[in-house]
């Protein structure tokens, strides 16, 4: 299996992976590295590397070889608020035999500007930039994912949330 934490930027989707291993027996495996590969051969289109159409079926590719070689559940920490790429990723799992578990790691706006401001000044920008975009993507997230409040719990709680509802 694969679980799949969405939610935007601050929401907690790093640790709470890095949680969720323990529990799970799981290897992290992040999909943003595939974009990071992509960039060399590929100038990044305004927006975001998941905007490139090699991305998505090389996170499937990529994902459903790693998944077989360890033969162990992953566990995907990578925001994606468009909802066309998060079905065609998802779809291509299902076709591999594989199941996503989608979760989304939400806090209210509040409390996310409150993270991002705590983050490195180099990357603060680009995640409250993208505050509004998690809003409007919500309503999808919503009907296609378990949704786990964050604020206020520590990421070992919300781990064993997760944990309880996969297993």
């Amino acid at each position: 299996m694969i679980v799949w934490l969405n939610g935007t930027f601050g929401a907690g989707k790093t640790t709470t992976a890095r949680e969720l291993t323990g529990l799970l027996g799981a290897r992290v495996f992040d999909p943003e590295y595939v974009g990071y590969l992509l960039r060399v051969p590929f100038p990044e289109p305004e927006g975001d590397f998941q905007d490139l159409e090699l991305w998505r079926p090389l996170v499937v590719e990529t994902m459903a070889r790693v998944h077989a070689h360890t033969g162990g559940p992953l566990v995907a920490p990578q925001t994606i608020l468009v909802e066309r790429y998060a079905r065609e990723i998802f779809d291509g799992l299902a076709a591999s035999g594989i199941t996503v578990h989608h979760f989304v790691l939400h806090a209210d706006r509040d409390e996310l500007r409150r993270r991002i401001e705590a983050d490195e000044p180099g990357i603060r920008q680009w995640r409250l930039d993208h505050l509004d975009a998690y809003e409007k993507a919500l309503p999808w997230l919503e009907k296609s994912a378990t949704v786990v409040d964050t604020a206020g719990t520590p990421p070992a709680e919300v781990a064993r949330t997760i944990s309880a509802a996969v297993n």
